[in-house]
């Protein structure tokens, strides 16, 4: 396994232990039969499978494209690869996180995440496996890696996934820190950065008017500055009390992994 991977699963069960710790990891709040599957298999699935592959896949069409340029990036400055990655890959994901919950039809595949009515550190990963297949920002990550950025993915996986496990967490790093005065100046600049507890459980709370929610924003994922300048930002350093989307039909198992393969829901 490669150090970047080791230290990223390391992080992963860092936030899988606090929250054993301090929640109720087992058994979250409103938990359905069938979440704990949906879970495991589609983490394990992008994990082992779909996330390999889709950057394997993204060089490779690179190499097809721009034969001969997969050193190009090694002699750039960090700097200008890391933006490379914020753009392609973060700024990308932003907007394929948008539109799907635009698009109805997309939106089946990104369902899955919001169907737990909890957040937690087991719902990073939880979406349709043909939500990863698609993502844009893994077909350039791997491109990326092809001209030579891939000494600077390993660092900014590293980074991207502990904010990430950070915002999904039930245990609420950012909390404590409003409640000291002196650090409210720099936390203005954190939550408008990057993902925090507050802003994301934000994007996940389930209901629309309870003056916290804001499910058709709050779409960041490494950066939160992406709502910020395209006007999807709501910040109020609180957490919804419920999580979910209101009114969603019912759905199975194999229709939050596989669909369109299985499609199985009925109205409420």
């Amino acid at each position: 396994m490669k150090p970047e991977l080791i230290v990223v699963v390391s992080i992963l069960m860092l936030f899988v232990i606090l929250e054993i710790l301090f929640t109720k990891f087992f058994s979250k709040p409103e938990q359905k039969r069938g979440d704990g599957i949906v879970e495991i298999v589609s983490t394990l699935a992008l994990v082992i499978i779909t996330q390999p592959v889709v950057l394997l896949m993204g060089a490779g069409l690179a190499a097809l494209i721009a034969p001969g340029q997969e050193d190009v990036l090694k002699s750039w400055p960090i700097w200008s690869v890391v933006l490379l990655f914020l753009i392609f890959d973060d700024m990308t994901q932003y907007w394929w996180h948008r539109i799907t919950h635009s698009t109805p039809w997309l939106y089946k595949l990104h369902r899955p995440h919001h169907n737990a009515e909890y957040l937690s550190i087991r719902v990073v990963y939880r979406n349709n496996i043909f939500y990863y297949l698609l993502m844009p920002g893994l077909w350039f990550s791997g491109a990326l890696i092809y001209f030579g950025g891939g000494w600077v993915y390993a660092f900014y996986i590293v980074v991207k996934m502990t904010v990430i496990y950070g915002a999904h967490s039930d245990v609420r790093w950012d909390e404590p820190l409003y409640k000291i005065k002196w650090l409210s100046p720099i936390m203005w600049v954190v939550e408008r950065t990057i993902s925090t507890p507050a802003t994301h459980s934000a994007h996940h709370g389930r209901h629309a008017d309870d003056g916290v929610t804001n499910y058709k924003g709050n779409f960041g994922n490494l950066l939160f500055f992406w709502d910020v300048i395209f006007g999807t930002a709501k910040i109020t350093r609180k957490y919804p009390e419920k999580m979910g989307v209101e009114n969603l039909p019912e759905t199975s198992i194999g229709e939050q992994l596989i669909w369109p393969i299985i499609s199985k829901s009925k109205s409420t």
